[in-house]
């Protein structure tokens, strides 16, 4: 019986992975890769030559039983997504499910995700957060945004640069224009930013500076007693 290992790759700083995982990528016979495209470039740079398919959103219920028969028969597999920890807004939930249900052996090595370093170097409360990930696209996104209200713990999200401006227009309008926020983009890229400040100071400081890259936005949590 083979063994599925769940691999973090580099945010954006192609040094940001750890030697274990290397080692796996290089050991492992199979790479389930979000964008093989992407992640060709990583596996060149470490020189891993690792026969690699794509696994992806559009593909992954149709690929449980191929992955999982291979499983079976002694393959050993890597996931990895474009960057960060597969199974964060990223495929891997499906597979991983699939394969324990299965009684498979699922490894999930440590390494980089964009939210700790964004909550950590944010200044906001960091011993207690909640992760929201990305919000709906249309459909729910107030919904969600007013279940969170009252919520006192540091409150995560994941956002494009095309809807970051809506975004924390509606954190303003829900939450207040005061309550403290700290976004970052481009994390362990040459262009990393964070701005800290209240949301309407987010607001005007991304109306005169378009947003480019992928952000992470940590909103401080209420101080509703």
């Amino acid at each position: 019986m083979g063994e599925l290992f769940l691999v973090p790759t580099p945010i954006g700083n192609l040094g940001d992975i750890t030697y274990r995982a290397v080692a796996t990528l290089k050991e492992v016979d199979l790479i389930l890769a979000e964008d093989t495209r992407t992640s060709g470039k990583l596996l060149n740079h470490y020189q891993i030559n690792t026969l690699m398919q794509a696994f992806h959103m559009h593909n992954e219920h149709r690929k449980l039983e191929e992955i999982t028969s291979k499983l079976n028969t002694g393959f050993n597999i890597a996931l990895i997504s474009d960057a960060g920890t597969p199974g964060i807004s990223d495929p891997g939930f499906l597979l991983v499910r699939e394969a324990l249900s299965l009684n498979l052996k699922v490894t999930c090595l440590p390494g980089a995700t964009a939210l700790i370093p964004a909550l950590v170097q944010s200044g906001l409360t960091s011993d207690r957060f909640v992760f929201e990930g990305f919000l709906p696209p249309k459909k729910g996104r107030n919904k969600r945004l007013k279940k969170l209200l009252d919520e006192d713990r540091t409150l995560i999200f994941y956002e494009s640069p095309h809807k970051l401006l809506k975004t924390l227009s509606q954190f303003s309008e829900i939450y207040g224009p005061e309550r403290r926020v700290s976004i970052s983009r481009e994390l362990s890229k040459m262009f990393e930013e964070t701005f800290r400040g209240t949301l309407k100071e987010a607001e005007d400081y991304f109306n005169t500076h378009a947003p480019k890259g992928e952000f992470v936005v940590c909103v401080s949590g209420s101080q509703k007693k």
